[in-house]
């Protein structure tokens, strides 16, 4: 072979080498949805969105009942840890017991106080999904004394004047419910009832006075804090 076929045949390698170096520098015109970035994180977030994990009642005639938990922006299921505090300050049987859970999210507190004999267990929820889920649950373990209805807490709360004997408040942290929530729910315990606070905050003495609310226990648990409240004229008694 000639020294000019040779270098014919160099020119043409580097030809190709350029052309494939210029195609590889070129983006895909569809394929980025497929294996790129984007593509990735869609799916990512679709996976996500319809993901669910799950938590258990931890205490009562359903220990270990496990409860779905589906994802929602807002949703914060009350950690077992707390939970198991709850009601070591409340007692191990509510037997007797009339409760509301306000923003009942999967069910975890009025299932639990329902685990422990709670005479009625009334639980609200916005989110129809949410709703339906734990009403499903109920029936499923034969809970005749939960209601579980979708609709608005604080109508739920405003509803009854001095009725319950026990009402939880786990509002979503990104709202302006507290303050509303509160006042409604020391309007619909009974004299020697208690409310049942998740806060992304401790409230002062102070902020709860204003309220004719007092501390009546208190835990700090990673982002969650956790009170007991009375209201004001019972503690003092």
């Amino acid at each position: 072979m000639g020294r000019s076929a040779i270098k014919s045949e160099g020119a043409l390698r580097a030809l190709v080498q350029q052309a494939a170096a210029a195609a590889e520098a070129v983006p895909d015109a569809a394929p980025a949805r497929k294996r790129g970035t984007t593509g990735n994180t869609g799916n990512a977030a679709r996976v996500a969105a319809s993901a669910a994990g799950e938590i258990r009642i931890i205490g009562g005639q359903w220990r270990r009942t496990k409860l779905a938990v589906l994802t929602r922006p807002d949703l914060r299921p009350t950690p077992d840890r707390v939970r198991e505090t709850l009601f070591n300050w409340l007692g191990q049987d509510l037997a007797g017991w009339r409760c509301l859970d306000a923003f009942a999210g999967t069910g975890a507190l009025g299932l639990e106080a329902a685990s422990r004999n709670a005479t009625q267990v009334r639980m609200v929820e916005s989110d129809v999904q949410l709703a339906a889920q734990i009403k499903q649950l109920a029936q499923k373990l034969g809970a005749t004394q939960v209601e579980v209805s979708r609709g608005d807490a604080l109508a739920a709360l405003q509803a009854y004047t001095a009725h319950w004997d026990l009402v939880f408040l786990d509002p979503p942290f990104s709202g302006q419910l507290f303050v509303p929530a509160l006042k409604a729910a020391q309007a619909a315990v009974t004299a020697q009832g208690f409310i049942y606070l998740e806060a992304p905050e401790a409230w002062s003495d102070e902020a709860l006075a204003e309220l004719g609310l007092v501390r009546h226990r208190y835990l700090k648990a990673g982002a969650v804090h956790a009170h007991l409240l009375k209201k004001a004229e019972a503690a003092a008694d």
